[in-house]
């Protein structure tokens, strides 16, 4: 239905105070009415909000409400995932460092046995040298055959044999250094190529540690963008939250203000921001459901509850806006009134005082319109209400239906 939504809007602060007050408002603005005087001729309420459209409002409240309920859990369990994947990439982090000290650690020992690889062959190098020229210097001295020369020079044999001998020791230490050398330089070459292997492994671990940590970086950061888009999204299911509050409450007093435009002579009764009021005071004497009859002593289903406490005489108004459709005596029920609402829904009231009925049918009635006096007429043991709720028809509870409603009974 359309209605003066710009009006509820100007209203807004207006109505929200008096939502508060509805009851005060709502029966300071409605004239008590004598049994049997006749309502004023009910005024146009197209332009104002059902009670169809009101529960649309608060249905679009509580579907907001739930779905922000949702984004707060979910936002609860985003977090405990940052939480959770910050910590696994601080750790992952920790690990790939460890693993990255460790190979340049390594690197630096494989750097020193290469080193002592390249001095020990430098050594080697050198020996060899050495021996090569010594060898080279003797053969000049001595012409190209040696052993030609020993027979021949006969004057010097001995200065020739001194010669041959110290080649033959310089020889022989250089051949000793050449080989000891040789064998560092063999052995660095084996350790070199075993810190290789090692290097080799810690490379692979580091790598394996710098991939974990950059997953667990990505992980957090994916963690920390979902947080990020869920808080996002709770700041716009707060708003909408609060927009549709906003518009339930307009909502409520703008049906309530069609109700006093439509009904504003005849209601007294107390009503609920639902457009609802308590049919009678006093105290729940009999639920609604299977009792022991107290008249019939049999196991019998008791159509309504039964509200006492208040006296024979006291007013008996109407539960909702509606048409009377009837009005007169009905069996145990005795002086009895049952209101359409329009909407699937009808009340009855029974057990009136004898001349207490104050409507007839086809009257039209407001919510809180006094219609009755309380009684003990029918099948009643006391002066009490006995108020009745169908839905298309069927009996239902009416304690749950008026709480629903904003309505305690009893």
């Amino acid at each position: 239905m359309q209605y003066r939504r710009g009006t509820a809007r100007t209203r807004a602060g207006e109505t929200r105070s008096r939502t508060t007050a509805t009851i005060a408002a709502v029966a300071s603005l409605l004239l008590t009415v004598t049994l049997g005087v006749q309502p004023a001729a009910a005024a146009p309420a197209t332009d104002y909000p059902s009670w169809a459209d009101v529960q649309a409002a608060k249905r679009d409240e509580a579907s907001a409400k739930a779905e922000l309920d949702r984004l707060n859990k979910a936002i609860a369990s985003a977090q405990a995932a940052v939480d959770r994947t910050q910590a696994e990439a601080q750790k992952r982090g920790e690990e790939f460092a460890a693993a990255q000290e460790a190979y340049d650690t390594q690197a630096l020992v494989v750097q020193k046995i290469q080193e002592q690889q390249a001095a020990a062959q430098a050594e080697a190098d050198a020996a060899k040298l050495q021996s090569t020229q010594l060898i080279n210097s003797l053969a000049k001295q001595g012409g190209s055959d040696l052993t030609a020369g020993l027979f021949s020079d006969t004057g010097d044999a001995d200065g020739y044999l001194y010669r041959i001998g110290t080649m033959q020791k310089v020889t022989e230490r250089n051949s000793a250094v050449y080989a000891q050398a040789l064998q560092l330089q063999n052995t660095a070459q084996s350790l070199a190529a075993q810190e290789e292997v090692e290097q080799n492994k810690l490379a692979e671990l580091k790598a394996d540690a710098e991939a974990k940590a950059k997953a667990a970086q990505d992980a957090a950061a994916a963690a920390a963008a979902q947080l990020a888009a869920q808080q996002e999204a709770q700041a716009k299911a707060q708003a909408l939250v609060a927009y549709l509050t906003d518009k339930r409450e307009v909502t409520e007093a703008d049906y309530l203000e069609g109700i006093r435009q439509q009904w504003g002579s005849g209601a007294a009764g107390e009503v609920s921001s639902s457009g609802w009021a308590r049919p009678a005071s006093g105290y729940i004497s009999s639920p609604f459901g299977w009792r022991y009859h107290p008249i019939y002593h049999v196991w019998k289903g008791h159509s309504g509850v039964d509200l006492a406490g208040q006296g024979c005489g006291a007013p008996i108004y109407a539960a909702h806006a509606g048409t009377v459709t009837y009005a007169g005596w009905y069996s145990d029920l005795g002086n009895y009134i049952t209101i359409d609402h329009g909407d699937g829904t009808s009340s009855g009231y029974g057990h009136i005082m004898p001349g207490g009925i104050g409507v007839h049918i086809g009257q039209q009635v407001g919510p809180g319109q006094l219609i009755a006096k309380v009684g003990t007429t029918g099948g009643s043991t006391g002066c009490h209400l006995h108020f009745m709720i169908r839905i298309n028809g069927d009996l239902t509870d009416p304690v749950p239906f008026m709480r629903d409603r904003g309505i305690t009974l009893g």
